[in-house]
C-alpha cells in the first residue's frame, strides 16, 4: 500500500500535465521565423536538442500523450532541416558535443542523409576517444555514443563512475557539490532511469544519501531548476521521491512555483519574469526549467496521464 499523502500525487500529476503541455504549445516556437529572429542561434539550437531528449523519454512513457504529438513533429521538421548541421558547427566549444548529441536524438520520422553524414563524421574523428576530457565528459560521450549506435573507446560505466565526483561526495558539504553534475552523473549511468545504474548496495545507498542532501541544500536555496534534477536522480537510484522527505519538499517547492499557464518560470524565484517582461524574454526564462520539470515528472510518474484533479495541487499552493 502507498504511504504517499494523496494531495501530493495529485499535485505531481497537475504539475506534470501543466509542463508539458506547457512545452507542447510553445515547442512549434523553436523552428519558427519568429525565433529564428528573436533568438541567438547556439541557445535555440541547444534548446532544439534539449526538446529532442525530452521527446525520446516522452515517447517511452506516455506515447498517447496528444502533447507529445507537438513536440514530435517540431522535432521531425528540425531534423529534416538540411541546414540543421550546419547550425550545430557555430561555436566550435560544443560542436562535437551537439553533433553526438543530434545523432543520438534523431526521431524516427526524420529520415534524411544529415544524421548518417553527422555520424561517421564522428565514427572517424577522435570525439570517441577519450583524450585529454575530463572524466563527465567521457561518461556524457559514452552515453551518447551508445544511444547513437556508435562505437567508442571510453571506460566502462563502472570506473567513469569511479573517476566521478560522487563516490567521494558523502563527506563534502552539499555547498561544495555540483548538483547538476551529480545529476547528470546519475542520468547518464542509468539511462535516466530506465536502466540500473550498476551500482553496488552500499554505493547505491551512499550516493542516495548525498543526492538526498543536495536536495535539501537546494529546496533551502529555491533552486528549482537543480531540484528538479535531484529528484529525477533519486529517481535513478531507486528510490520515489514522492516518498523521501527531500523528494516531498522539492515536489512541493516545485507545485508552489508553477503558474497557471504551467510554467515554471525561471531557476528560482529571484529569476521570475517581470511584470513588464516580454514574450521572448517570459520564453526563455521559462522554457529549459519547464522542460526538465516535464523530464522528470514523466519518468517519475511513469507517465500518468489522465487529467487530473486541480484538488491536490491547489491546496499543496495554499499551504504555501
Amino acid at each position: 500500500m502507498s504511504t504517499r499523502p494523496a494531495d501530493l500525487d495529485e499535485a505531481v500529476t497537475s504539475l506534470s500535465a501543466g509542463a508539458r503541455g506547457w512545452v507542447g504549445r510553445h515547442a512549434a516556437y523553436l523552428d519558427s521565423p519568429a525565433a529564428h529572429a528573436e533568438l541567438p542561434v547556439t541557445p535555440r539550437v541547444k534548446a532544439l536538442l534539449q526538446l529532442a531528449m525530452l521527446r525520446r523519454y516522452w515517447e517511452r512513457c506516455a506515447p498517447s500523450d496528444p502533447a507529445l504529438a507537438e513536440v514530435t513533429a517540431v522535432v521531425e521538421q528540425v531534423w529534416r532541416r538540411p541546414d540543421f548541421p550546419r547550425l550545430l558547427a557555430l561555436e566550435s566549444r560544443y560542436t562535437r558535443q551537439f553533433e553526438l548529441m543530434y545523432a543520438a536524438l534523431a526521431p524516427p520520422g526524420a529520415a534524411t542523409g544529415a544524421p548518417a553524414a553527422v555520424r561517421a563524421r564522428l565514427a572517424y574523428g577522435s570525439y570517441l576517444a577519450p583524450g585529454r576530457k575530463p572524466p563527465f565528459l567521457h561518461l556524457e560521450a559514452r552515453f551518447y555514443a551508445e544511444t547513437a549506435g556508435l562505437g567508442h573507446r571510453f571506460a566502462t560505466y563502472e570506473e567513469l563512475y569511479e573517476a566521478s565526483p560522487l563516490p567521494r561526495a558523502g563527506t563534502l558539504p552539499a555547498a561544495d557539490l555540483d548538483g547538476c553534475l551529480v545529476a547528470h552523473t546519475l542520468f547518464y549511468l542509468s539511462d535516466f532511469g530506465f536502466r540500473d545504474p550498476g551500482l553496488t548496495g552500499e554505493d547505491r545507498d551512499r550516493a542516495l544519501r548525498v543526492v538526498e542532501r543536495l536536495t535539501d541544500h537546494c529546496t533551502g536555496l529555491g533552486d528549482w531548476d537543480v531540484v528538479a534534477k535531484l529528484l529525477l536522480a533519486q529517481h535513478c537510484l531507486g528510490a520515489d521521491p514522492r516518498r523521501t522527505a527531500s523528494g516531498a519538499a522539492g515536489l512541493r517547492m516545485l507545485v508552489g512555483a508553477q503558474v497557471p499557464d504551467g510554467a515554471v518560470p525561471g531557476r528560482c524565484a529571484a529569476e521570475r519574469p517581470s511584470a513588464g517582461a516580454t514574450p521572448v524574454e517570459r520564453f526563455r526564462k521559462s522554457y529549459k526549467v519547464t522542460l526538465v520539470v516535464a523530464l522528470m515528472t514523466l519518468i517519475v510518474t511513469g507517465g500518468r496521464a489522465e487529467e487530473p484533479s486541480l484538488t491536490g495541487a491547489a491546496s499543496l499552493r495554499e499551504a504555501r
